[in-house]
């Protein structure tokens, strides 16, 4: 690209006479001529790094948007994320984190992220709330220079980058284990998390395709626990009340432990396997279910909450100006870097994953996040 400073050259080899103003004029407007264009050109470069004005080497003041606290997933998170950015803050990258972390619906997560704006932040983790309605307050960050990671779940905004696991690949690994382990038959209540929330319909809508694909298994209920262990637990006790022929739960994470409370304390004379989570507690309880009923299986999908982290890791490669490679973005809106799924836990490496774990506390999540050479590897 013709820079600014390639032009001056050119312009000390030209004669303008101070006696000819018809001369005179015609210099200014090759100054003009010359300039302009080169000055949009810089500004369409600058836009190309990722929502920044301007590439740095930082320190860089980075913002977390998350909207809903009740969950020991989201706590974690957090927690991820404070304990990357210490690393990254002794490195010099980054200098302060800044999170705003309530309960919030939508329009209460607008306001989050125009604080965040508000505070000069470079970039913003956020976990949203919604799908589409935090994408004018997305482009305002944008607008601001500011660089958007949307994190867990997934925003329509081209204004922002989705870091995520593929919540539909993560419905549909459990899904399919159940549907296998039904051979193709028998009742399932379906547990969910929030409706409406975008990794809960995501989920749900893949794992209701797998389950279309057997007409002999038949959805008794669909409730929505709202990826609580307590509310998961009693509608659960309610389900197992009304309903005596459930074979099998499906069972999105964040509520799963209650909900084996519940079966467990029914107790009853045909035990349902169900899908879990890759949680210490639930591994716990799972353990504690087998010694009483030997033929209990379960599965459990990580869901890492080091995705956030490695949102993190993309943000700092965009800020210091690096541009993505041609076809790394995917989604239906094309704005979606998917990040591995890390793995999973059943009957075949339970007990390895039980002792490796055991001795973490009950909420903690199994984890992973992708390195900084991987995120490295994303960008040209």
């Amino acid at each position: 690209m013709l820079r600014l400073t390639d032009v001056s050259p050119y312009l000390k080899q030209q004669s303008f006479s101070s006696n000819n103003p018809l001369l005179k004029y015609a210099g200014v407007l090759v100054v003009l001529m010359l300039s302009l264009p080169l000055l949009a050109a810089c500004g369409g470069s600058q836009a190309s790094t990722g929502g920044t004005s301007s590439a740095s080497k930082g320190p860089f003041t980075i913002g977390v948007s998350n909207g809903f606290v009740d969950s020991e997933w989201r706590t974690q998170m957090i927690q991820d994320l404070q304990d990357a950015n210490a690393q990254y803050e002794k490195q010099g990258l980054t200098k302060n984190l800044i999170v705003e972390n309530a309960d919030v619906d939508a329009q209460g997560q607008i306001q989050q992220i125009r604080n965040l704006i508000n505070r000069g932040v470079n970039a913003i983790i956020v976990d949203p709330n919604s799908q589409t309605a935090l994408n004018s307050v997305i482009q305002q960050a944008k607008s601001a220079g500011i660089v958007v990671i949307a994190v867990d779940q997934e925003v329509t905004s081209p204004a922002a980058t989705n870091v995520v696991i593929n919540q539909a690949d993560w419905a549909t690994m459990s899904a399919e284990w159940l549907a296998k382990q039904l051979n193709g038959k028998g009742n399932i209540v379906a547990v969910n998390g929030t409706a409406g929330a975008p990794a809960n319909d995501m989920r749900w809508n893949a794992a209701k395709t797998v389950f279309s694909k057997y007409p002999n298994i038949k959805i008794l209920n669909n409730i929505n626990a709202n990826w609580d262990q307590a509310t998961g637990q009693q509608m659960m006790a309610s389900e197992l009340a009304s309903q005596p022929n459930i074979d099998a739960i499906w069972s999105q994470d964040g509520m799963a432990q209650g909900v084996l409370r519940a079966v467990m304390a029914a107790n009853p004379s045909k035990f349902p396997i169900m899908t879990g989570e890759a949680r210490t507690g639930y591994l716990q309880l799972w353990q504690q279910a087998k010694q009483a009923h030997p033929n209990f299986t379960s599965y459990g999908v990580i869901n890492p909450p080091g995705s956030a982290v490695s949102g993190l890791r993309i943000a700092l490669q965009m800020l210091q100006g690096k541009t993505l490679k041609s076809g790394e973005l995917k989604g239906s809106a094309n704005n979606t870097i998917y990040v591995p799924i890390p793995g999973f836990v059943d009957q075949s490496n339970f007990t390895q994953q039980y002792n490796q774990y055991k001795s973490k506390p009950a909420e903690y999540s199994l984890d992973g996040s992708i390195s900084d050479s991987d995120a490295q590897a994303l960008f040209n």
